[in-house]
């Protein structure tokens, strides 16, 4: 059983950055993939970022690609989304989740196991 608990969500103007944290207890961290979601009011949720456990070949959203970046610390268990450029679209909950296995490129919600309680993100304009 992985623990997930996400910080760093808050409000910010546009144009600002926030880093999001998420922090993994109860498994092997670094054997899981570890994705960014969001989920905005009144909107379904979806994918930002992936990254594999050896932290090679992030890949992200179209919408966030060049602004968002995803990294990974297996010795702090630890998962980040360094979010720069935002604008009020960027507006949603924040979920980090894991998926079992060292590579994964999927998008799909369906496929991570572990979800975290998610933290807010409110983007001014």
């Amino acid at each position: 059983q992985v623990q997930l608990v996400e910080s760093g969500g808050g409000l910010v103007q546009a144009g600002g950055s926030l880093r999001l944290s998420c922090a993994a207890s109860g498994g092997t961290f670094s054997m899981y993939s570890m994705g960014w979601f969001r989920q905005a009011p009144g909107k379904e949720r979806e994918f930002v970022a992936i990254i594999s456990g050896s932290s090679r070949s992030p890949s992200y959203a179209d919408s966030v690609k060049g602004r968002f970046t995803i990294s990974r610390d297996n010795a702090k268990n630890t998962v980040y989304l360094q979010m720069n450029s935002l604008n009020a679209e960027d507006t949603a909950d924040y979920y980090c989740a894991a998926k079992w296995g060292l590579v994964s490129t999927t998008t799909r919600a369906s496929d991570f196991r572990y979800w975290g309680q998610g933290t807010q993100v409110t983007v001014s304009s």
